[in-house]
C-alpha cells in the first residue's frame, strides 16, 4: 500500500512539473517531455517495486540501482523545482495584476511570463547545485565531536570516568564509503574510549553493507568491549547475516538483551532494545522479531547493576526508563539532516527528541545526529557527531 501511495504522489509531482516546463521550454520539446519524465522514474519505481515485493535488487543489478538513485535525485530537483516556479508563478499574476488587470486572460500566453519562468528555472537549478554543495560539504567534512561529562549522584564508584563513544546511524552503502568510515575509525581511536557502542543504522538496506565497517574498526577494540543494536534500515532485508557478523566481529548485538561490564568492582549493564522494525522487516509481513522488551532485556539483571540502554529510535525512550536505564543513548534522526529553516530541525516532524540530552527526572537520554547520510547526500543544518560521553559521580 505505501508503494501504491508513493507511486500516486510521483505522478501527481510529475504532472505538475510537466506544466511547469511546458512554460518554460521551446515548444518543440513538449512532445517529448512525457517520455523524458517517465524514463526518468522507470528505474525508480521498478527498483521500489523489486524491493517491495521481496525480489533480489542486488547482486546482478548494480545498474538499476545506481539509475533508480537517480531518479530519486531528479525527484528532490523536481520538488525544489516546482516549489521556486510557484513562488515564481504567484509573484509575476501580483505583478501582472497590479499593472494591468485586463490582461489577465493572455497571462497564460504571455511571452514576458515565459521568460520570467524560464529565469526561475535556472534560479532552481543554481539554488540546487549551492544547497548541493554546501550540504556536501557538511555531510562528508570531519564530524563534529562531542564530548559531555554525565553526573549520576548513584552512579557506583568503580564507574566514576568511564568513557564511552557513541557512534550512531553510519548508513554505509552507496553514499558511505570505506574512505568516510575510515575516517571515523580514526577520530573515535583517538578519543580513546573504553567502550564503543553503536545505536543502529549501521547498513543502508543490505546486509553485505556492513563488511566495510568490521573492516575498518578492525582492531579497534576498547578494554571494555563492544556493543551494538539494528536500526530500522537494519531491517530493510533480513538482518540475521548482520547479527552474525556483528558477533564474528567481536561486536556483541544487543537484540533485547543485555551484557554486564566490570570495572573497578562494580556493574554496568548494557542493554539493548529490538527496534520496532524487526516486527514488519522488508516493508512486508516478515517477523524478524518482537520490537522492543524490556522485560525480555532485563531479565535476571543484579539489582545493583548501573543501567545504560542502547535503543535506536528516542521515540521509545519509555520502554528504556521502563527497562531501568538510567543513560539511554539513541540516534535515527540525523538531527533533521537536512534543515532548511535556521533554528528548526525537521526531524521535529518524528518526534520532539531532535538531538542532544533530554532528561526526565533523574535519567538522561542523549539523541546523536549520526555519523551518515540517508536519501540525499547533504545535511544542512545538522552536522554528523561522535559523541564521547564520560561518566562521573556526584
Amino acid at each position: 500500500m505505501p508503494f501504491f501511495i508513493a507511486l500516486i504522489l510521483i505522478f501527481l509531482i510529475q504532472w505538475f512539473h510537466l506544466r511547469l516546463l511546458r512554460l518554460e521550454l521551446p515548444d518543440r520539446a513538449h512532445r517529448w517531455l512525457p517520455w523524458a519524465l517517465g524514463l526518468a522514474h522507470l528505474p525508480l519505481a521498478l527498483f521500489a517495486l523489486m524491493r517491495i515485493s521481496g525480489v533480489g535488487t542486488h547482486g546482478a543489478l548494480p545498474l538499476l540501482r545506481a539509475l533508480a538513485r537517480g531518479g530519486f535525485y531528479f525527484q528532490a530537483f523536481t520538488v525544489l523545482h516546482l516549489l521556486i516556479g510557484m513562488v515564481s508563478e504567484g509573484l509575476w499574476r501580483i505583478f501582472h495584476r497590479t499593472s494591468d488587470p485586463a490582461s489577465e486572460p493572455e497571462a497564460a500566453v504571455d511571452p514576458g511570463r515565459r521568460t520570467f519562468l524560464r529565469t526561475a528555472a535556472l534560479a532552481s537549478t543554481g539554488a540546487a547545485a549551492a544547497f548541493g554543495s554546501v550540504g556536501g560539504r557538511e555531510a562528508f567534512g570531519d564530524p563534529e565531536i562531542t564530548r559531555k561529562v554525565l553526573s549520576f549522584s548513584d552512579l557506583p564508584p568503580g564507574l566514576d570516568g568511564l568513557r564511552m563513544a557513541h557512534l550512531s546511524d553510519l548508513h554505509a552503502g552507496p553514499l558511505v564509503g570505506p574512505d568516510t568510515l575510515a575516517r571515523w575509525r580514526v577520530l573515535t581511536e583517538r578519543e580513546h574510549p573504553e567502550l564503543l557502542l553503536f545505536t543502529g543504522d549501521l547498513v543502508d538496506s543490505r546486509p553485505e553493507e556492513l563488511q566495510p565497517i568490521l573492516d575498518a574498526f578492525q582492531g579497534l577494540l576498547p578494554p571494555l568491549g563492544r556493543y551494538a543494536v539494528l536500526g530500522n534500515h537494519d531491517y530493510f532485508d533480513d538482518p540475521r547475516p548482520i547479527w552474525r557478523d556483528l558477533e564474528r566481529d567481536g561486536i556483541r548485538c544487543l537484540e533485547n538483551a543485555a551484557a554486564l561490564v566490570q570495572r573497578g568492582g562494580d556493574t554496568l549493564a548494557i542493554l539493548g532494545l529490538q527496534d520496532p522494525m524487526a516486527r514488519n522487516g522488508r516493508f512486508r509481513r516478515l517477523v524478524f522479531g518482537p520490537g522492543p522488551r524490556p522485560a525480555e532485556a532485563t531479565r535476571d539483571l543484579p539489582a545493583k547493576a548501573f543501567r545504560i540502554c542502547l535503543n535506536h529510535r528516542p521515540t521509545e525512550w519509555e520502554q528504556a526508563l521502563t527497562a531501568g536505564a538510567r543513560l539511554t543513548l539513541s540516534g535515527h534522526t540525523h538531527g533533521g539532516q537536512i534543515n532548511p529553516i535556521p533554528g528548526w530541525s525537521s526531524a521535529r516532524l518524528i518526534g520532539p527528541r531532535t538531538h542532544g540530552l533530554y532528561r526526565e527526572g533523574d535519567d538522561l537520554l542523549y539523541v546523536s545526529r549520526g555519523l551518515g547520510v540517508v536519501g540525499l547526500p547533504l545535511r544542512i543544518g545538522a552536522p554528523p557527531e561522535l559523541v564521547i560521553l564520560t561518566l562521573r559521580r556526584g
